[in-house]
């Protein structure tokens, strides 16, 4: 008997080639180039395509789910790359930890797109892989866990027809839409048998998109209102850096004296001093806001004397000073502001600049009403940088009677960054969910205005600039679908997956992908 050469392994144990691994982390960074500043909105509806093809071949679910966690990490160090001069290594660990969302995710894609779905697979794909993709979403926004930034609907701001979508199911629906899109060309391209489910599946989002377009309803104008938004610009930090940026800014406003403006509005961290202590800076202000004629919203970033902590506070100041209208931030950046879980996690503050101390939290949102000017009576629904990420707050402040929302930010730690223009395009976003004009207010840069469809008025303010920038902001009335009905997506793509759970475990796998 001659000796024969061993058999080739093949199959599901067979080892995955190297190239797999790096493979999933570059295609889930794949999507983070249709967000701003790149801006390849375009892109966004085949981005994924590679990261399906990729899990569905898998040999294994292990390996799928392992594809779909590198994926996942990949896809949140992407679209956070800029956070990696302040966090260093620790934003490894978070991708890391983060990306174990998108396991799931993997597994679902695998069952339902792996071997040679048929088109009762496919058409189930497209439904079930987009609620499995919201949920990985869903649960990274929890404010604990980073919040809802770079979602993948967001990454639509600049498209009217996603305005539309988003007006009646937030950034959520337009999420799925674009999942489903992405999973519907991988079964096209990947499936023979399933392509008419696939091509099915393309025209039912397509008559989603044309049935919202035509037949949902839009608001009313009511009106407009002169905002100004002053940008004092790049101020050096070192020494009496924070009084030069109010001088800056003091400057700036007293400019826009004669322009008959309702409403003057700084960036976040534009007051450095609790005012309840500084009786001279009071006066400062209220002297500017009747040089102006129009109130001014500031924002205070210092040790209360009435609390104990540092808190960021929205603070209106009339004629002759503060009106006691005041908003203290609610929902903090983590580690930039606080420490998760500082007694596990406190270590971050040895290898980055996460917080040394935990800033104090506001209890509750604020509808501010102008109380002189031509503005008087205007309601003001401000939230306080990382807050214009989360569509509940806003829609809450439209809820409460909020007839603008002023988003106060700062953004210069990641100047040269994409962060600045990720955070100005939410603008769009949260004025298409509410039906309330939004003003994006910055120290260095980008500043924006959305009308109350999502669309930007005037230009942006970039980052080269330091200026004060007077807005004709178009008012509306009416309440927006998502506005009154809320996060309907969530709710429905968290149904089908407790309904389908019972089926995909029953069901017998998908074969090994080739």
């Amino acid at each position: 008997m001659t000796p024969t050469s061993p058999a080739k392994v093949s199959g599901p144990t067979a080892a995955a080639p190297r190239w797999r691994a790096p493979a999933a982390v570059a295609a889930g960074a794949l999507p983070a180039l249709t967000f701003p500043e790149p801006a390849l909105w375009w892109l966004a509806y085949g981005a994924l395509v590679p990261w399906l093809l990729l899990v569905r071949s898998a040999r294994s679910p292990r390996r799928a789910a392992l594809e779909g966690w590198l994926g996942g990490a990949g896809f949140l160090l992407a679209i956070h790359h800029w956070l990696l001069p302040n966090l260093h290594i620790f934003i490894l660990v978070l991708a890391a930890l983060l990306g174990l969302l998108w396991v799931p995710w993997g597994l679902l894609v695998w069952r339902l797109l792996g071997g040679a779905p048929g088109p009762r697979r496919t058409a189930a794909a497209l439904v079930v892989v987009p609620a499995g993709w919201l949920l990985a979403e869903l649960i990274r926004s929890w404010e604990y866990l980073g919040g809802p930034w770079a979602l993948l609907g967001a990454s639509q701001w600049q498209v009217p027809a996603a305005l539309r979508l988003a007006s009646v199911g937030g950034v959520w629906l337009v999420g799925l839409l674009v999942v489903a899109v992405n999973t519907a060309l991988a079964a096209l391209v990947s499936a023979p048998g399933a392509r008419r489910a696939a091509g099915a599946g393309l025209l039912a989002c397509a008559a989603l998109v044309a049935g919202v377009w035509w037949w949902a309803p839009v608001p009313r104008t009511a009106g407009s209102v002169r905002v100004a938004i002053v940008q004092p610009g790049v101020v050096p930090a070192a020494g009496d850096g924070a009084w030069r940026r109010f001088d800056r800014e003091e400057a700036l406003t007293r400019e826009l004296a004669g322009r008959r403006v309702d409403l003057v509005v700084w960036g976040e961290s534009s007051v450095g001093t609790d005012l309840a202590r500084d009786a001279g800076l009071r006066a400062r202000l209220a002297a500017l806001s009747r040089t102006v004629g129009a109130d001014l919203l500031v924002n205070v970033d210092a040790r209360r004397s009435d609390h104990p902590g540092i808190f960021k506070s929205s603070v209106l100041i009339g004629p002759d000073g503060p009106t006691g209208d005041r908003y203290d931030k609610m929902r903090l950046v983590p580690f930039g502001e606080y420490v998760p879980f500082r007694s596990l996690l406190g270590w971050a503050t040895s290898v980055g600049k996460a917080a040394g101390e935990d800033r104090g939290r506001g209890e509750r949102p604020v509808v501010m009403r102008l109380p002189s000017g031509a503005g008087a009576g205007l309601r003001v629904g401000p939230l306080v940088c990382f807050e214009s990420a989360f569509p509940d707050m806003s829609r809450q402040l439209a809820r409460d009677g909020a007839q603008l929302i002023v988003a106060q930010s700062a953004t210069s730690t990641f100047q040269h960054s994409w962060a600045p223009e990720q955070h100005a395009s939410l603008a769009a976003l949260r004025a298409a969910e509410t039906w309330r004009p939004v003003v994006h207010a910055t120290l260095t840069g980008v500043s924006a205005v959305a009308d109350a469809r999502g669309r930007t008025v005037g230009r942006w303010v970039g980052t080269d600039r330091s200026a004060a920038v007077v807005y004709d902001v178009p008012l509306a009335e009416g309440t927006s679908p998502y506005a009154r009905f809320g996060d309907w997506p969530v709710w429905a793509a968290l149904a089908t997956l407790l309904l389908s759970a019972p089926v995909l475990a029953l069901r017998k796998p998908a074969p090994p992908g080739r």
